[in-house]
């Protein structure tokens, strides 16, 4: 009982950890500026600057939204290829850790249940180095 509850548990911090890193993949605003309203103006101009992984955008106070996406450099393209690498290494550990866990009827005997529930920690691990370093992370 208290194997299979570490095993859920950690089955439940680990994918629940990728799919939030997935969910900021998709996300615009990363880093958002504020630039313009300062006092002692006549005119009331403010403008935000937003970027994520992919593009730079700047948006006026009218509404108007200006994208620019990233030229080719090799940084951002080897960092946006460490983050894909490490989502799909991630799924797979999601996998394998399901099907190697105790509770679950899958994945046949014993033995190949640990060797399953091994690997997906392995991935969940090279994984989750490979998405901190390609941000900066230390």
């Amino acid at each position: 009982m208290h194997k299979r509850l570490i095993q859920v548990s950690g089955f439940l911090i680990s994918t629940l950890g990728w799919l939030f890193v997935l969910c900021t993949m998709a996300m615009d605003f990363w880093r958002i500026t504020q630039i313009g309203g300062q006092g002692g103006s006549f005119i009331i101009k403010v403008a935000w600057y937003w970027s994520n992984l992919w593009k730079d955008c700047f948006t006026d106070s009218t509404a108007v939204t200006n994208c620019r996406d990233f030229p080719v450099l090799w940084f951002v393209q080897g960092v946006r290829g460490l983050l894909m690498c490490g989502l799909t290494l991630g799924f797979f550990a999601a996998i394998l850790c399901f099907l190697g866990m105790e509770c679950t009827y899958l994945g046949g005997d014993e033995q190949s249940k640990d060797k399953m529930l091994f690997a997906g920690a392995v991935f969940h691990f090279v994984g989750g180095e490979n998405k901190r370093t390609s941000l900066g992370v230390p």
